[in-house]
């Protein structure tokens, strides 16, 4: 699943272009994918036909494209979660100036001349002949336009926007690491008053948002601390450590265009992230430990999988009853 790296990478292609550009028509090809748009693709469709977007916007995994308002509009968003393989494709005129949008060999062109992916769920049609496509193969991800509302602090809602505002079904998100407005002291004690482990903390997207499974296990390596150490047990420069780490790899994926085990993920002009082939731990179940040279260690975790290196990051022990 995209984490917080692959969503900004998208979230930064769509502000450089689609930005000021008015929605003529949206198709919806599959409406599962706006299952959570109350009011069904009709409406989904009514909403936003005729709106312009005015930013892109990102808090954690989520995504949202903030739209003009006026007479008769709410104040609300075009709200994107990508699921597990969902992808926002830029095409036409906007997409061709950076090389063109990923294309897949076997689709048919469409009306547009363009090649139809064969997974395209949603198409906007905008007002300068090009196009943002919904592409999702798993159809996990999912679109909606919410109704804004106010965010608790009073900081702007995510990076993007200076609008002090978030999307109505992201109000329970928390801020994430790469977030100017997160209160960093206040979060490591929040971490360490949790009855959890400390991977779980870190995947607890209502205690912080934007790390999964993949930089979760790359924070932890870089901190020396093992996933499953009690999160009571945990010293302040410990979490303060992890959480250093986890901003640190996210960040460094982030300047490598996040990570992309196969086609599923790509930015809005089709371009897959390399930091895979900068992984540490995750994935790497066999192999070296790049500090000490042990065999890395994969465990079964909520139905996936933790990586860990068994000397830099020793278990801890159970406790006695």
């Amino acid at each position: 699943m995209p984490e917080l790296p692959e969503v900004e990478t998208v979230r930064d292609g769509l502000a450089r272009h689609v930005l000021g550009r008015t929605v003529e028509a949206v198709r919806v090809h599959r409406d599962y994918s706006v299952r959570r748009h109350d009011g069904g693709p009709s409406d989904f469709a009514a909403r936003l036909t005729g709106r312009r977007f005015e930013a892109a916007v990102r808090r954690g995994k989520f995504l949202w494209l903030l739209l003009d308002e006026g007479a008769g509009r709410g104040d609300d968003a075009l709200l994107a979660h990508l699921g597990m393989s969902g992808q926002l494709l830029v095409r036409g005129p906007a997409a061709h100036a950076d090389g063109g949008a990923a294309v897949d060999p076997v689709a048919a062109p469409g009306p547009h001349g363009w090649v139809d992916h064969p997974h395209l769920r949603v198409r906007f049609e905008l007002d300068d002949g090009s196009a943002l496509d919904f592409v999702d193969q798993r159809t996990f991800g999912h679109l909606a336009v919410p109704d804004l509302v106010a965010t608790p602090d009073g900081a702007p809602g995510g990076l993007g926007s200076d609008r002090a505002v978030v999307p109505l079904p992201v109000a329970h998100i928390a801020r994430d690491l790469l977030d100017p407005a997160l209160d960093r002291p206040a979060l490591v004690d929040a971490v360490r008053a949790r009855r959890t482990e400390l991977k779980r903390a870190l995947l607890d997207q209502t205690l912080v948002s934007g790390v999964g499974n993949i930089y979760a296990d790359e924070a932890l390596w870089r901190a020396r601390l093992h996933g499953a150490r009690p999160t009571a047990t945990a010293r302040r420069a410990d979490v303060g450590r992890l959480l250093d780490a986890a901003a640190e790899v996210m960040r460094e994926a982030l300047a490598q265009g996040g990570t992309s085990f196969d086609a599923l993920y790509v930015n809005v002009n089709g371009a897959s992230g390399y930091f895979d082939r900068s992984l540490a731990v995750y994935g790497q179940e066999g192999r070296p430990c790049r500090r000490c040279g042990a065999p890395v260690r994969r465990d079964a975790f909520a139905n996936r999988s933790s990586f860990t290196c068994p000397v830099c990051q020793p278990r801890p022990r159970a406790r006695r009853t």
